[in-house]
């Protein structure tokens, strides 16, 4: 009797482990997405992508196809050993001898999982370059999921295990049989590139090429060519800036950074950074934050409202500083004030202070919490808020603005002196 009822036991386990097969078959699809360019280039040198979802990225050359790789449910593996992982016996029984190559040397991370997707056990050890062998124990009767991932390789195996008597379970390390080094194959200029992608998960591309860059945001639900706009935006010091569309307008991606006009006039700075203005009619100036040149490589630079509407012009050609109406555009495509702040904030808190309240950057716009400077040279909110002049008067003394806040996710109108350095954003004319 005992043994008629281990052999249905059995049964029913490989009967599981046909039907969860045929469940990953159907869950480990893949969207392949192609690049391309228009506009100021027809071909795209490289992509950047970032998952905001998931907050991970990868770099690869506009030549690439990038596979995403879907999760639904139980999470897929992305395979890119040619080898899979051999196991001997399989179905087990006490124990299984488990091979597998690795083409680089590297720390690896070996974790072996029940059928629900628990973890039971795990190991770590830094192997070389070549074939190596661990033995499975000690599990249960059951179907089992072992992934192995070392850098960014990563492989995964099904095992089957009748039973055993050796608890409790363990991955015991063997041998390692070293590879010769092999001449590298030429790599194809279609290679293709795999990232982990969760049906929903919100991507944003910034495409290159030459001076262009281009950011588009979106959520695939098919295989498909992403086609970047390349449009040229150059400044006064011939700093190039990515581009982003939104709605019907076309915004720079980054804050301003130039220290010149377009006619290649320096735009005025003050010594020492924190000097008192307060007695200026009509300052004309831009700053680093803080007067440490560091910042302005993420946040850009500072500008008095005097500076930015002077007809020599900060922006770059084909670009021109936003009135009170183009704000208003934008924050009206984005569902109003109250909700635009969040959908136009960089995601997470790398620069933001926490919580940075409704941030999903869906736009690809990326604002970022440059702060401001005050006429009388102290430099405040770095990190926690946003300002962005518009070319609006409110009045002889005062300019409106937009202003976003780490604790809610509006985007809001206002005004303040026009003395006070605030950030900049261009907009296509």
């Amino acid at each position: 009797m005992k043994t008629s009822l281990h052999n249905l036991k059995f049964m029913i386990c490989i009967l599981l482990f046909m039907l969860i097969i045929s469940m990953l078959s159907l869950q480990a699809q893949s969207y392949l997405i192609s690049f391309a360019g228009t506009g100021g280039s027809t071909s795209v040198a490289s992509v950047k992508v970032e998952n905001l979802t998931k907050g991970t990225n990868l770099a690869l050359n506009g030549s690439d196809i990038l596979r995403l790789d879907l999760t639904v449910g139980i999470e897929p593996v992305i395979d890119n050993i040619k080898d899979k992982i051999r196991f001997s016996p399989n179905p087990m029984i006490d124990f299984s001898k488990m091979q597998f190559d690795l083409p680089e040397t590297g720390e690896t991370i070996i974790t072996l999982y029940d059928v629900s997707g628990k973890e039971l056990v795990q190991t770590q050890n830094m192997l070389s370059k070549g074939q190596h062998f661990y033995s499975i124990q000690g599990v249960e009767t059951g179907i089992y999921f072992v992934r192995i991932s070392s850098g960014k390789y990563s492989l995964s195996g099904r095992l089957i295990s009748s039973g055993s008597k050796n608890n409790p379970a363990r991955i015991v390390y063997e041998n390692t049989i070293a590879l010769q080094e092999k001449h590298s194959e030429s790599k194809g200029t279609n290679a293709e590139v795999a990232m982990q992608y969760t049906v929903g998960d919100r991507l944003k591309f910034t495409g290159t090429s030459g001076i262009y860059s281009t950011v588009i945001t979106d959520i695939p639900t098919l295989s498909k060519t992403i086609t970047f706009n390349f449009i040229n935006c150059t400044d006064g010091d011939n700093f190039n800036y990515p581009v982003v569309g939104i709605g019907t307008q076309v915004w720079m991606a980054e804050n301003l950074k130039t220290t010149t006009y377009r006619n290649g006039v320096s735009i005025g700075t003050t010594t020492p950074a924190s000097l008192n203005i307060s007695g200026e009619t009509t300052p004309k100036y831009q700053w680093a934050y803080n007067g440490n040149e560091a910042n302005v490589i993420t946040y850009g630079r500072l500008y008095t409202w005097y500076a930015v509407t002077d007809i020599r012009n900060v922006c770059p050609t084909g670009w021109h500083l936003p009135n009170d109406n183009d704000w208003t555009t934008l924050s009206n495509y984005l569902g109003g004030v109250n909700i635009a702040g969040g959908k136009l904030k960089e995601a997470g808190i790398t620069h933001w202070t926490t919580p940075n309240a409704g941030a999903t950057n869906e736009t690809g716009f990326t604002a970022l919490p440059g702060g401001l400077r005050s006429y009388n040279g102290a430099y405040t909110f770095g990190g926690s808020n946003g300002f962005w002049w518009s070319s609006s008067e409110y009045s002889s003394t005062n300019a409106l603005d937009r202003d976003m806040d780490y604790r809610f996710i509006g985007f809001f109108w206002n005004y303040n002196i026009k003395s006070y350095g605030f950030s900049v954003r261009c907009l296509r004319d």
